[in-house]
């Protein structure tokens, strides 16, 4: 055997080529090993997605543990409720339509207090209503005799369930009894059909009330007697967290435009993430009409009386939208490709930062008011800071546009000083080139505007909900003591 060569195992083939050389030929993978490639592939893909769907799901219970526990009690009350079926005295207490009482569970049961409520009277008394007026047409049709009864079932079950069906597109039935009137025509439909072949038409339809009843009342006991959640109780917190964004988002937009790239200080390095606060202010409004009609269902809790005045709570979601709006056109006017000179935005940077700061505060303020539910001693002044730093932005651009439209006018000797800043500013630059500043601070205060409409909104929030007075305002009782102890003595 040569040096340098292995010996093989086998059968070698080699085939000669075009230039001349040769070229090992080896076995292809047969149909066997490209299946097991395949199947490899396929697994490790699978559980790829496993691992990724369980990783995204434990984020998100360590997010907010209360849907862990919601999931919990969900399962909990139907573990209950369902001995009913499992347990002979329970099962021969309410019959075959034990089953009901499970899907009751299932339908009914919500992530909170409010929603599971307004489900739970809504299918109650859409089924006790249904079933007493099918009992009632199954007695009419009887008494008509056996050619006129699947007339009479027919026509009713046609009428009731267009009516039902039309009172689902009033407003105000379809904000607050939607779920009742769909269950109303599936109940009236369903007894009213099969009482056409049911002897025991009355029994049928006591044991199906029944068991819906001991569904809802389980599913309204667990909600609210482990860990409730309250929907009035969410909404009054998300108010507070659309402020708090909205006052990030306004500090956010005035840095962002008025700060060149790069000169930002140590506490202001990311202002996007300020920016992107009016967003959740502008998507909110499904959320608080759908949590305010669940807290109107809900007992009294906590800080929140039986009747207290949730509407106003949309009032003041509107006014925080109305004020968004003008949020995001400052942020475009922060992306526009026009820019004003910096010579003419450092000479309006003063009062619009004024004006934002101002505005800032009174939406903190009105942030305090809220969590502390207690009327604010300082926000009447805070609002009338508020305003006077407007007029003085109000000003500025009366002079600021003035100097444009009479350049050559002579001035006052007395206004000599006031507008010679703005003067020389305009005479200099064009026009064109300062309205992008002119409309950011239009639009600055039209901003502190609507601020102020949320003042007035929370100030009625506070009348209606009768916010007490803060403590600071309360005059201590041992100085109104030594008071009429000073009095009675002089």
């Amino acid at each position: 055997m040569a040096e340098g060569k292995k010996p093989t195992s086998g059968v070698e083939w080699r085939i000669n080529v075009e230039d001349g050389s040769s070229r090992t030929l080896f076995p292809e993978a047969g149909p066997t090993c490209r299946l097991w490639v395949g199947l490899k592939g396929l697994m490790a893909g699978l559980v790829s997605n496993v691992w990724s769907f369980l990783v995204k799901a434990w984020e998100l219970g360590v997010d907010d543990p209360r849907k862990v526990i919601h999931c919990l009690k969900v399962g909990m009350a139907l573990t209950v409720v369902s001995l009913f079926y499992y347990m002979r005295p329970l099962y021969e207490g309410v019959g075959g339509n034990a089953m009901w009482a499970i899907m009751t569970v299932v339908v009914v049961f919500e992530n909170t207090v409010g929603a599971t409520v307004s489900k739970s009277l809504n299918r109650v008394f859409a089924t006790t209503l249904a079933g007493f007026l099918a009992f009632g047409v199954h007695w009419v049709a009887g008494q008509s005799g056996e050619k006129l009864e699947p007339v009479i079932i027919g026509s009713s079950v046609f009428l009731l369930a267009s009516a039902a069906t039309f009172s689902r597109f009033i407003p105000s039935v379809k904000q607050r009894f939607d779920y009742g009137a769909m269950i109303f025509i599936l109940t009236f439909s369903l007894v009213t059909v099969s009482g056409y072949r049911v002897d025991k038409l009355f029994k049928l339809a006591q044991e199906r009330v029944s068991t819906i009843i001991i569904g809802t009342s389980l599913c309204v006991l667990v909600t609210m007697l482990i860990c409730p959640i309250w929907a009035g109780q969410e909404l009054h917190f998300l108010i507070i967290r659309n402020m708090e964004k909205l006052a990030n988002s306004l500090e956010g937009c005035i840095m962002e435009y008025f700060n060149p790239d790069g000169d930002h200080t140590e506490g202001e390095k990311q202002p996007d993430k300020k920016l992107l606060g009016y967003k959740c202010v502008l998507g909110s409004k499904a959320a608080e009409e759908s949590m305010a009609n669940f807290a109107r269902w809900e007992p009294a809790h906590g800080r929140f009386n039986f009747k207290h005045p949730w509407q106003q709570y949309l009032k003041i979601g509107a006014s925080m939208r109305s004020c968004a709006y003008y949020v995001e056109a400052l942020t475009s006017c922060i992306d526009s490709e026009t820019q004003a000179p910096e010579q003419v935005k450092k000479h309006m940077s003063n009062n619009c930062r004024k004006v934002s700061s101002n505005s800032c505060s009174v939406i903190k303020e009105l942030v305090k008011t809220m969590k502390t539910m207690k009327k604010s001693s300082t926000i009447d002044l805070l609002v009338e800071e508020m305003n006077s730093t407007v007029q003085d932005l109000q000003n500025d651009l009366k002079h600021l546009s003035n100097a444009f439209n009479q350049p050559e006018s002579p001035i006052p000797e007395d206004k000599k000083t006031e507008t010679n800043t703005t003067t020389s500013a305009a005479t200099t630059i064009p026009l064109i080139e300062v309205i992008p500043i002119v409309t950011f601070a239009s639009l600055l205060a039209e901003v502190a505007a609507r601020v102020q409409d949320i003042a007035d909104a929370v100030e009625e929030l506070g009348k209606l909900a009768e916010f007490k007075v803060a403590d600071d305002e309360k005059p201590p009782q041992q100085n109104q003591a030594d008071s009429r102890v000073v009095a009675g003595q002089v």
